[in-house]
């Protein structure tokens, strides 16, 4: 039981820190967007690449935050009915939908992985003026829904441990937020 704890703990501390690392490109998403204003409307000239640039960030940003956002309960959930229920009836109503959980995300591996791969092969360029390598980023893609599917494995067995009142987990108490360890 041990090695399941360490296993949920360094995951979910894995994706703490991917998360907090990534969410510093806001910055420079906005130093990118504010340059490109100044050069367009305060000296006439405007750049070719800042706007390109700043979608590839907020591309990789966004990807990469999957596993952070999981881990704190981040993502949109419908919640009509669910929290009507218990913290045990909810870790059985997730260990229903985890099952379309694990179908998508292993798709989206799949061909996350199949995208990038053929990405890196022909080491592909957006084709724009500009013209930067498009591949870096695709390759966060697998990277990115990797991450997401290790949580959701410390998400289920998070669930399987409520569910079945297991002791290597404790749930939060029923008032609180859901939080992690990591977030300690």
């Amino acid at each position: 039981m041990r090695a399941i704890s360490a296993f949920m703990t360094g995951i979910t501390r894995l994706n703490d820190v991917i998360g907090r690392c990534f969410s510093f490109l806001v910055i420079f998403m906005f130093l990118f967007l504010l340059m490109e204003v100044g050069f367009r409307y305060v000296l006439g000239s405007p750049l070719a690449w800042t706007s390109e640039m700043t979608q590839y960030l907020f591309g990789i940003y966004s990807i990469m935050a999957g596993g952070y956002l999981l881990a704190h309960n981040g993502h949109v959930n419908v919640d009509l009915f669910y929290n009507k229920f218990s913290v045990r009836g909810r870790a059985f109503i997730d260990l229903f939908t985890s099952i379309i959980f694990f179908i998508f995300i292993l798709a989206l591996l799949y061909f996350a992985y199949d995208m990038a791969q053929e990405s890196i092969g022909m080491w592909q360029t957006s084709n724009s003026s500009w013209n930067p390598p498009i591949w870096p980023v695709k390759l966060f893609m697998p990277i990115a829904a990797f991450l997401v599917l290790l949580q959701g494995i410390v998400k289920l067995l998070q669930d399987i441990a409520i569910a079945f009142n297991l002791s290597y987990y404790q749930p939060p108490a029923e008032d609180e937020p859901h939080h992690t360890e990591a977030d300690a």
